[in-house]
């Protein structure tokens, strides 16, 4: 202690400053301190109130140097520092003072967000939502045991007594983002796996999904067979539905049954692979097919009835299929979904 003295002594009066902040959050982290005494700690130090926020569970602290909670209100552009756990935003520090930030406001910061991801990720469940993927990938693999699955949703924050929900999602989104986005209030994981995204919760709001977002939902009691579940209702879905619901799908799941040489060389599916190269035929018989009307898929793709009708006579005569009659339209309908599961 005597050496770290003398060469504190011999550095000018900031970066002295600057090594006292960092011993100071030292010693907190070390006497495990909670987020309330973190908050009091380092609004003492920084002589003006200091909060914490976070993220997952709405939590807010605000202490003033006096030590008590602060009531006035925050002013309206306070200095914040992210609290990042598993590279992971989770909350937000930050200070009120009055005057111009201080020399070492931003050091503190720092510190005291570190120091509130320690205190998270002691005292948890850390509420990150980007999960470790071997454990994500214990939980819903069809190999592991019971007793292992049941570890790992445990260790992934799950009671015991829940069903947990799996979707599968694709999307240019952090899967953290989607994750808050569709369970705002309730514990959610994620993790990659190979080029699917995979979601773990108790509730979800399918609504909630981003835009350029697709998913499958799955809705089995058991994680291993809500996810293939899951990852068959992402097979099913397009441009026009993003969103599949496994239960849903009904018969229509049994579609992604069919190995894929005997569905290639299905006389239906063979011939949507002919028109598959013009987008416009295609994007009219999906419109036909979503809608089973004329003049509905006209609206649909802002063109009057009686181009869609055409376009319809000539795709119809490629496929080798009279779409104006029921069978054929079933037939059209289930070949084009084959194929879209075959490209999927």
């Amino acid at each position: 202690m005597e050496a770290l003295a003398l060469r504190l002594s011999q550095l000018d009066a900031h970066a002295e400053g600057a090594i006292r902040v960092v011993m100071f959050y030292d010693t907190l982290m070390r006497r495990r301190v909670d987020l309330p005494a973190l908050a009091r700690a380092s609004a003492v130090l920084a002589e003006c109130v200091a909060g914490i926020r976070l993220h997952g569970t709405g939590q807010v602290i605000r202490m003033s140097p006096d030590g008590t909670q602060a009531t006035a209100p925050s002013p309206p552009a306070p200095t914040t520092t992210p609290i990042t756990l598993d590279e992971e935003e989770i909350g937000t520090v930050w200070l009120e003072r009055p005057a111009p930030p201080g020399a070492l406001d931003q050091l503190l910061l720092d510190r005291f967000a570190i120091a509130a991801a320690a205190v998270v990720e002691r005292y948890g469940p850390a509420r990150t939502t980007m999960a470790d993927p071997a454990l994500v990938e214990l939980a819903i693999s069809t190999d592991a045991d019971e007793a292992a699955r049941a570890r790992a949703l445990r260790l992934l924050g799950f009671a015991a007594d829940l069903p947990v929900r799996v979707v599968a999602v694709r999307s240019s989104l952090p899967l953290d983002k989607i994750g808050g986005l569709i369970s705002p209030t309730r514990p959610v994981k994620a993790a990659p796996l190979a080029d699917v995204g995979v979601l773990l919760t108790t509730a979800l709001d399918p609504t909630r999904f981003p835009a350029d977002a697709r998913a499958g939902i799955g809705n089995a009691e058991t994680p291993h067979r809500s996810w293939r579940q899951a990852r068959t209702a992402l097979r099913f879905t397009t441009p026009r539905q993003v969103v599949v619901h496994y239960d849903d799908l009904g018969a229509l799941a049994l579609l992604a049954e069919i190995p894929p040489d005997i569905a290639r060389d299905n006389t239906d599916v063979a011939a949507i692979s002919r028109i598959a190269d013009n987008p416009e035929d295609l994007q009219t018989l999906d419109a036909y097919c979503t809608t089973g009307s004329l003049r509905q898929a006209a609206d649909l793709l802002h063109l009057h009835h009686s181009s869609i009708a055409r376009r319809l006579e000539q795709i119809g005569k490629t496929l080798g299929i009279e779409l104006t009659q029921p069978t054929g339209l079933t037939r059209a309908r289930l070949a084009l979904t084959t194929w879209r599961l075959l490209n999927h």
